[in-house]
């Protein structure tokens, strides 16, 4: 057994490893994102919860905005999913999140707690952690798999 090599993963991670990592979490959430984002734009009512929570929340143009939030999910989920416009589709996606979690996430978190309880549940949210996912997607780019890093060789090799 190479014990350098164990330790050096232990520490490190792996470089060779890095390009899967970033196409299974880039096409994961692409996909979570497309399908939520299609569920409401194409089944009957399914912009019915965002409308109430844009209403909810005192989002002004309520009704055009449940399909604006529902296509952002819908197109940008897509384009992350394949790779293609990855960092403004993240963007779009991102901002989706932190509105998500201002206007209705923080809501969910009790009363009353001590900072670090409070702290965990803040984390312990989804929409949290999405936005952590496209803040790392967008530094870290969509991969070598990903029509962004083939169309980046065409144009700029």
């Amino acid at each position: 057994m190479d014990w350098k090599r164990l330790v050096q993963f232990a520490l490190l991670g792996s470089g060779d490893l890095e390009q899967y990592a970033i196409l299974l979490v880039r096409v994961s959430i692409g996909l979570f994102f497309a399908i939520s984002g299609a569920n409401k734009l194409f089944v009957a009512g399914g912009t019915k919860p965002v409308y109430e929570t844009l209403v909810k929340a005192k989002i002004p143009f309520p009704h055009p905005m449940a399909y604006f939030v529902s296509g952002v999910e819908f197109v940008g989920g897509s384009l992350v999913a394949v790779g293609f416009l990855s960092s403004p589709a993240g963007v779009a996606l991102l901002i989706d999140m932190i509105v998500a979690t201002m206007t209705e996430a923080l809501s969910t978190l009790p009363k009353g707690l001590s900072p670090l309880s409070w702290l965990d549940d803040f984390l312990y949210l989804p929409e949290v952690l999405y936005v952590l996912f496209f803040i790392w997607l967008i530094c870290s780019g969509p991969g070598k798999f990903s029509v962004d890093y083939w169309l980046a060789g065409k144009l700029l090799g």
